[in-house]
Order: structure tokens, then C-alpha cells, then sequence
């Protein structure tokens, strides 16, 4: 069995510089809003939301078996012989594991639209090894040939590594090299987000907003009055332990209320706007974030199809494609394939899964010892058999007559 070739040297004509531009861009030095606020990739990962859609999509990849299949004619059997096969199924390297990987890599997709990691050839057990490469640290480019190739910092020092020393998965391109991070294409809703989320904590550390006030009518105050009475009001009523407390001073002062304003609730009204945009951003819905607002029985089974379908598949299917392109030899390509199993999302509802096997089981497309197996039961006498319905006939045989 054939695998890619490791570590050959560049051929004469290779780039040896790094290009900036959208290459910098993109590998997320920071970009400054609209909003005045200075969004990386670093401080998206500190937004609340931003961090939970992109633990609901890393953490729900992970969970997904991965196995490489063989295709025999008609036949698909598990490639589980295969020098590949550990790598994205039990363990990429001595120190991951297969879900932790693939956790890290939808991690890296996310926050800076591509992932590496170096292709090493184990001297003892020949197995494939992945080691992930931080982003940021490495720059795709193309020489004059049309061959792209790879800057990647190490330190204070450079080098160039091939396509067949580099396993790179990009998201959406507008070049064909670099993927476009969801981080810098929604800049402008994360600086505003994290604009608010800094107001708000100002608010709380510095506020001091009690629930009511009492003032002196045309009364006149000396200034050691006020910073007297500045003192006192900072000590009592300034901060988020003394919220709510009643404001109160002597000489027949006057009680005025204090109630929300209409800045306080376009306030709240926009953070909710821009945590909307973040869940869209990454396609999650709001209730997978714990956010069951406008969330009913009935929707959640129907968003909880539309995140599989429209959220995790789209990646699921670009790293099974990158799996075949970039880790297969081209001779092997037509015979195998690596295939994520969603079905394991399924797991946590028994009932539609018992269900599942049933219609599969009575239909003949499965057996009772598969069914058993997904399960983690042993095989039962007699579970091999496949069922075929009484009331129906192949296409090319006459029903039976009376």
C-alpha cells in the first residue's frame, strides 16, 4: 500500500519569502471594527458564544467515528490494515487522540479558517502520524509552476515544506489557497458584541445606579459637601454588590425613581441581535448555546436535523475529502475512501433509534446481529439472516398466481 511521500525537497523556483496581504489577513493579527474594537482570533475565543458554537461543532465532530473503507467491486469492507487507518480513527500521534484531533481541527477551521499538520512517517511501525501546526505560523503559496508550497515559522527561522510534508484543510476560498476565517468575515458583528460585552462590564465594576434617588430642591452645597457625599455614595452604592440599595439623604430630600432607560433596553436588545448573528456566523442553533428563547418541543428535533445537516456535514465532508486527496496515494484514491458516522449523533434518543433498526431490519437492509453490534451486544444465533417481506417481489419476477 502506497502512501504520499514524505519530506521531498522543493524543487528550484520555490518561494522563499512570505507575501503579505490577505495572507496576513487571514492568519488573524487582528482587524479593527466599525465598532473601535480589535478582534483576533484570541479574543473572538473569549466571547461566551463565539467559545460554545464552536465547542458544540468541535466537540460533536469528535464524537464521530472516522474510518477509512475499502471498496471491492460491490463490496465495502473497514481498511482497518491500512497505514492510515489508526491516524483518523484511534490515535494521529503519541499524544492525541482521534477525537481530541478532530476536535482541534474544526477548533482551527473556526478560529482561522485553515488547519496543518505535518505528515510524519513512523520508523517503527510505518503508521502515518499527524502533528497539528498552529495556523498562524504557516503561509500557502504558489511559485511560478502552479505548485503550492508552505512557509512555516519555526521561531526565528523558516522552511519551505511541500504538499507531501503538509496536510491542509481550508474552509471557503476566494484564491483556492486560503481559507476565509469565519472570525475575520464576521469582524464587524464580534467587535460589536465584544464592544458590549465590555460596556456592560464597566457598568458593573465602575456603576453606581441605585434603585432610586432622593434630591434637594434649589439646595447649594459647598464643594467639601459633594466629595464628602461623593465618598459616602461610592462606598455604599457603587458596584455590583450594592445594586438595588435605596439612595437616601436627610434634610426632607425629594424620592425619585429610577427605571430602565431606553438605552438600557436597546442595549440588551442588541446584544441579542449580535448573538443571533454569531449563531448564524457558525450556522449553530441558538438552543444548542442554551439559549431557548422562541424554542419549542416540536423545532428543536427540526433544528437539531438542520445543525447535521447544514452545520457539521459541510465539514465533516470537506475533511473526508481532504482525507482522500491529501493522505491517499492517487492509486489508492478509487478504492478507498474515510467516512464519518453520524448516525452516532443518534445515540442519546433510544427511540428513534430502536426505530431506525426496525425499519432497516424488516426491510432487509440490515441484520439483527448489525443492529446488535452498533449496540455493543454480542451476535445471537440466527441474527445473520436478513428478512424479505412476503408482499414483495424482485423487478424481474412474476408474482405468484392464485
Amino acid at each position: 500500500m502506497k502512501l504520499k511521500g514524505w519530506f521531498k525537497f522543493a524543487p528550484k523556483g520555490a518561494p522563499k519569502t512570505i507575501k503579505k496581504g490577505l495572507a496576513e489577513l487571514l492568519k488573524g493579527s487582528g482587524l479593527v471594527t466599525d465598532s473601535g474594537q480589535t478582534v483576533t482570533a484570541q479574543s473572538a475565543l473569549r466571547q461566551i458564544t463565539v467559545y460554545n458554537c464552536i465547542r458544540v461543532l468541535s466537540e460533536s465532530t469528535g464524537m464521530l467515528p472516522c474510518k477509512l473503507y475499502r471498496k471491492d467491486g460491490g463490496t465495502i469492507t473497514a481498511a482497518d490494515e491500512h497505514p492510515l487507518s489508526r491516524a483518523i480513527s484511534i490515535a494521529p500521534n503519541d499524544y492525541m487522540t482521534a477525537q481530541e484531533f478532530w476536535e482541534l481541527v474544526i477548533m482551527h477551521l473556526c478560529l482561522r479558517g485553515n488547519f496543518y499538520a505535518h505528515k510524519v512517517q513512523s520508523k517503527t511501525s510505518g503508521r502515518l502520524e499527524l502533528h497539528p501546526i498552529a495556523p498562524e505560523t504557516v503561509t500557502p503559496q504558489m511559485d511560478e509552476r502552479r505548485r503550492l508550497f508552505y512557509q512555516v515559522k519555526d521561531g526565528t527561522t523558516e522552511k519551505t515544506l511541500t504538499q507531501q510534508d503538509l496536510w491542509h484543510i481550508r474552509l471557503s476560498s476566494i484564491d483556492g489557497i486560503n481559507g476565509l476565517s469565519p472570525i475575520t468575515q464576521g469582524a464587524g458583528a464580534l467587535g460589536l458584541n465584544q464592544a458590549i460585552n465590555q460596556h456592560s462590564a464597566r457598568f458593573f465594576v465602575n456603576g453606581a445606579r441605585p434603585s432610586g434617588i432622593v434630591s434637594i430642591p434649589e439646595a447649594h452645597i459647598d464643594d467639601d459637601a459633594i466629595e464628602h457625599l461623593q465618598h459616602q455614595f461610592n462606598e455604599r452604592y457603587a458596584g455590583s454588590g450594592n445594586t438595588g440599595k435605596v439612595l437616601f439623604f436627610p434634610q426632607g430630600m425629594q424620592w425619585q425613581n429610577l427605571s430602565l432607560t431606553a438605552q438600557d433596553a436597546q442595549l440588551i436588545e442588541s446584544q441579542k441581535l449580535t448573538e443571533a448573528q454569531i449563531c448564524g456566523l457558525f450556522r449553530v442553533p441558538p438552543h444548542l448555546i442554551a439559549n431557548m428563547e422562541k424554542m419549542t418541543l416540536n423545532n428543536i428535533e427540526h433544528m437539531g436535523m438542520h445543525f447535521v445537516n447544514f452545520a457539521l456535514v459541510p465539514y465533516l465532508t470537506r475533511i473526508e475529502k481532504r482525507i482522500l486527496v491529501g493522505l491517499l496515494d492517487e492509486t489508492e484514491q478509487p478504492r478507498y475512501y474515510a467516512k464519518f458516522n453520524t448516525a452516532a449523533l443518534m445515540r442519546g434518543d433510544l427511540k428513534s433509534r430502536y426505530e431506525a433498526y426496525a425499519i432497516g431490519r424488516n426491510w432487509g437492509i440490515v441484520s439483527a446481529n448489525e443492529c446488535r453490534a452498533n449496540e455493543e451486544l454480542n451476535p445471537r444465533a440466527g441474527g445473520d439472516d436478513y428478512l424479505t417481506p412476503l408482499n414483495m417481489t424482485s423487478g424481474n419476477q412474476e408474482a405468484p398466481h392464485d
